[in-house]
């Protein structure tokens, strides 16, 4: 996956059947979907693929309990079947986890219980595992450090983890496999139209400024959050089919809660679930669901949001945090669909919307990371029906994605799949490369040769927030890891030192939102 090569097919041929903006989930998904069923197609993202909202998720493949309880059965059912796909063609960034929902009263381990099982019917054959009920002594083992005072069990049940950033990036590869051109860091400006209908966009290279004038057969709006905003540069309206909401999420060291099973707080003060989930070593805990009005590449956290997680994971464990104890904090928003006039957020739908506009572009909003695929063959499909293009059926139910691997390695490499043996062979002929970027964790130099040379990665951010997740995970130490990234940057890239101490800045500036104090 080489950048300069993907730039280099738009200036050499200028036309395609399907024109996909946004380089998140859906974006990427429907990048997939066209290029494997034949048409030509490409993906512009103004930044970094998954910059947004698709790197900043719970890192959950779920079917959505919270979503059964709501009575919206046909999301549930839908996205249980596309957890269950996504498992199997992604097992390198994708794995079954264990979840415990703690009761404190006699009959919410039969309340949830019920539930849960009514969940794991749904799944089908897709089912990851067997929900059981659990005594007291036997919910100590799965969470050894759960509240003891008025316990009286949980229940057992499962569901899939992955690594957000990490599988958009695999998207992308598939994506160009397929035959796809995709390009970061090139934004759409504008759109050209015939007969008052989109006939292609003027795009720009963010790094060197350059134009490109493409044609397209239909155009594709996947910009999640942003999605408004090119809506109305497209339509000449301000038609809001967005409410954007704000999710947040801490990130603590392991020992506040040990052993690798999750833990699920069925009703938070708010009527949300709450999750506690081990996540590369580290602790994961959220996540909150506030109406917000201003978008933004980088949203802040409340401090009523921290306080929110914190005393609710202080309930539960024997153990309690404070700021202090926080190595990171991150935020992301969704782009929830519009309803009418409802403004709380936690209760709208996660469904997908797809909508045809005046002008022929394709607008898709709302859904979740769990169900990109079957939004994005909803997406294509409509695409198709709407330019006029010959018929072709989706192939991506049984899709393996980029690093598909049969055999997952028990080293901290197997994340990449397939391309573990690469990575390993860089280490093999330069063993200075298996040098660590920084002591407490376990990415190296030669990770950061890769992304350069194969993921497209071009700053200190795209490799410490997403090619590896060290900026989520511990704001501090992705600081102190930062100038020997940016000197790594630099010696393959061909840069100076002023860019060097540039971009380090820049970073330092951006890293400093992801811690508390």
């Amino acid at each position: 996956m080489n950048r300069k090569e993907q730039l280099e097919r738009i200036s050499i041929d200028s036309k395609y059947d399907i024109i996909i903006i946004g380089g998140g989930a859906t974006g990427l998904g429907c990048a997939v979907d066209a290029a494997s069923r034949g048409y030509k197609t490409l993906l512009l993202e103004k930044y970094d693929f998954a910059k947004g909202t698709s790197s900043r998720a719970t890192k959950l493949v779920h079917g959505g309990v919270r979503y059964l309880a709501q009575g919206n059965i046909r999301l549930v059912r839908e996205a249980l079947l596309e957890r269950g796909r996504l498992l199997q063609n992604a097992p390198h960034v994708c794995h079954t986890l264990p979840f415990v929902v703690p009761s404190y009263k006699w009959w919410q381990k039969w309340y949830y219980g019920i539930g849960l099982w009514v969940y794991e019917f749904l799944s089908g054959k897709l089912s990851l595992g067997k929900t059981k009920l659990l005594s007291k002594p036997t919910a100590l083992v799965h969470l050894p450090d759960l509240s003891i005072d008025e316990l009286t069990g949980g229940v057992l049940y499962f569901d899939g983890q992955f690594d957000d950033s990490r599988l958009a990036v695999n998207l992308a590869q598939t994506a160009i496999e397929q035959g796809a051109t995709v390009i970061n860091y090139c934004g759409v400006t504008g759109f050209s139209k015939k007969n008052n209908m989109i006939a292609g966009v003027t795009a720009m290279d963010e790094i060197s400024g350059q134009s490109f004038e493409i044609s397209a057969k239909v155009v594709i709006n996947a910009t999640g959050v942003f999605a408004d905003e090119l809506l109305q540069l497209a339509e000449g309206h301000s038609e809001k089919t967005i409410a954007p909401s704000q999710g947040i999420h801490l990130v603590v060291g392991k020992h506040f809660f040990k052993g690798n099973t999750a833990m699920m707080i069925p009703k938070t003060d708010d009527g949300r679930v709450l999750f506690v989930i081990p996540w590369h070593d580290q602790l994961l805990l959220g996540t909150t669901d506030t109406p917000v009005e201003n978008i933004s590449t980088e949203p802040t956290p409340l401090q009523e949001e921290i306080d929110f997680i914190i005393t609710h994971f202080n309930r539960y464990t024997a153990s309690k945090i404070t700021n202090e104890d926080v190595k990171s904090v991150f935020v992301g928003l969704r782009p929830l669909a519009k309803q009418g006039n409802e403004k709380k957020t936690a209760v709208m739908p996660r469904d997908h919307v797809v909508k045809v506009l005046p002008s022929g572009l394709i607008h898709v909003t709302g859904g979740k990371w769990t169900t990109y695929r079957s939004m994005a063959e909803h997406a294509i499909d409509k695409a198709i029906q709407s330019a006029g293009l010959a018929i072709s059926s989706c192939k991506t139910k049984h899709l393996k994605i980029h690093g598909w691997s049969a055999n997952k390695s028990n080293t901290s490499l197997s994340i990449y799949g397939v391309d573990e043996a690469a990575i390993q062979l860089m280490i093999t002929e330069d063993p200075t490369l298996s040098e660590k970027i920084h002591p407490l964790y376990s990415y190296t130099k030669a990770e950061v040769h890769w992304f350069v040379a194969h993921e497209m990665a071009i700053t200190i951010e795209d490799i410490l927030a997403r090619r590896t997740r060290l900026l989520f995970l511990d704001a501090r130490a992705a600081i102190e890891a930062a100038p020997l990234v940016a000197t790594i940057l630099a010696s393959v890239t061909g840069k100076d030192a002023q860019w060097e101490r540039e971009q380090v800045d820049k970073f330092n500036k951006l890293a400093k939102n992801y811690f508390l104090n």
